[in-house]
């Protein structure tokens, strides 16, 4: 089952200019069999997801992304609409209570424009950065970043021995679908996802 893991949708995150005309329609056309919608710290109700996923006959997840003292963590299976900064571990458990589950967003994003690749980070020194500490899995290909950010990433979640998930970030139409997570059973619903993700049965992968 394809599912792109990460979209932002305007006005609900402010930063997005992707409105959700069009959005299931693209994601049918990429052959997606799934979107996943993180805004920044808002959080869907049940029922503006289930007429959305009605109307464009596709299925619809929530997610959220949250900003943390240690980085973006995206969150799914915890609903509250938390607005506040939250530190890492007041995240972590919450999130835990919930039987969530959280995904160190984009991690490297920017390192060779702040000059650590100059410096030649290695993969060990890129381990130990704290948020790895908190979360259960890493984002390895993410739809922003350059390919050496995600390499970074991918190889982090290796060394670690953390799973990979892939979505696009996307915040224009014409970035749906560019990174996607691949899970190996079909999900009907937010529970069934959440327990896809905790069993680490999905793959990250380019999209098109």
């Amino acid at each position: 089952m394809r599912i792109d893991l990460h979209i932002h949708t305007s006005p609900r995150s402010s930063c997005s200019h992707l409105g959700l005309e069009g959005l299931s329609k693209e994601a049918k056309r990429l052959k997606l069999d799934g979107i996943c919608l993180t805004e920044h710290q808002v959080v869907w109700s049940p029922e503006d997801v289930e007429k959305l996923a009605k109307e464009g006959d596709i299925r619809v997840f929530r997610g959220n992304e949250f900003t943390t003292n240690q980085g973006d963590i995206l969150v799914f299976g915890y609903y509250k609409d938390i607005k506040e900064l939250l530190t890492i571990n007041e995240l972590q458990e919450e999130v835990k209570k919930a039987g969530g589950y959280m995904i160190a967003a984009h991690p490297f994003r920017g390192f060779k424009t702040f000059g650590i690749g100059q410096l030649q980070m290695t993969v060990e020194q890129a381990c130990r950065r704290k948020v790895f500490e908190f979360v259960d899995a890493i984002e390895i290909g993410n739809g922003k970043l350059a390919d050496d950010e995600n390499d970074m990433a991918r190889k982090v979640a290796e060394k670690l021995g953390v799973p990979g998930t892939g979505g696009s970030d996307a915040h224009r139409i014409d970035e749906v679908g560019n990174w996607l997570t691949v899970f190996e059973k079909e999900i009907k619903n937010e529970l069934e996802l959440v327990e896809e993700l905790q069993a680490g049965r999905f793959t990250a992968v380019k999209g098109n």
